[in-house]
């Protein structure tokens, strides 16, 4: 008699490393030089299509824009990486706080004293800036 015998080999997903901290501030300064240049072209655009980019009489130039982004994406990344250490899905929860504080950024526009076509202009650029910068981020956050 004789007896078969079968071997079964158990099989694990290999573990996916979380991407490094480097990598997210390096995405993210790009991502934050390129928001930069976009909102700032945005503003030169809207200025040069007649659109005034004056906020309470004072004129804002596009530099003022991405200075901004600068600004804020940096205040972004510093929220990136403390939710890398200390949020059990990163990614989630950057993509959760950046659309409610990208909602929250549009309320100061929508208040703010300006013909329409210059509130418009200020929550594009915001939106823009977001889309660039929130899905490089992302990227490089563990899930």
């Amino acid at each position: 008699m004789s007896t078969t015998t079968t071997a079964t080999t158990a099989t694990t997903a290999p573990a996916v490393a979380a991407p490094s901290a480097g990598a997210l501030l390096l995405g993210g300064a790009a991502a934050t030089v390129a928001a930069a240049v976009a909102t700032a072209a945005v503003a030169a655009a809207g200025a040069a299509a007649g659109i005034s980019l004056a906020v309470a009489g004072q004129q804002i130039p596009p530099t003022g824009f991405a200075t901004m982004t600068v600004i804020f994406s940096v205040l972004g990344l510093v929220i990136a990486a403390a939710l890398r250490r200390f949020a059990r899905s990163p990614r989630t929860a950057w993509i959760r706080t950046t659309v409610a504080l990208t909602a929250l950024s549009l309320v100061p526009d929508v208040l703010a004293d300006a013909a329409t076509s210059t509130k418009l202009i200020l929550m594009l650029t915001h939106v823009v800036a977001a889309a660039i910068v929130v899905p490089v981020v992302a990227r490089r956050l563990r899930a």
